[in-house]
């Protein structure tokens, strides 16, 4: 069982930025896609990036250009560095790995990040 642990999420200010990390237990992170969504309150959970394992990045369109999705096998660490954040970016942001045929296998248990105006 793959155990995915998100962190650095926290208040800031519109305009600001943040970093959040994911660490995997995997032996075969490398391997893996992986992604980041998030959910707002009352609102149902939606991707924002993936990466997978050749390192080909995706981004929901109002993401793109401000935020930033990169991995580091080495590490079993996926990022999601976050600039110019807007209030409507708030949410608790989740990390998954591994895609297959139903969707990402292994979810994190989420960060809060939220951004004040």
């Amino acid at each position: 069982q793959v155990q995915l642990v998100e962190s650095g999420g926290a208040l800031v200010q519109a305009g600001g930025s943040l970093r959040l990390s994911c660490v995997a237990s995997a032996s075969n992170f490398r391997l893996y896609a992986l992604g980041w969504y998030r959910q707002a309150p009352g609102a149902q959970r939606d991707l924002v990036a993936t990466i997978t394992s050749g390192d080909t990045r995706n981004y929901v369109d109002s993401v793109e250009g401000r935020f930033t999705i990169s991995r580091d096998n080495a590490k079993n660490t996926v990022y999601l560095q976050m600039n110019a954040l807007k209030p409507e970016d708030t949410a608790v942001y989740y990390c998954a790995a591994d895609w297959g045929a139903s969707g990402f296998k292994y979810w994190g248990r989420g960060t809060q990040v939220t951004v004040s105006s």
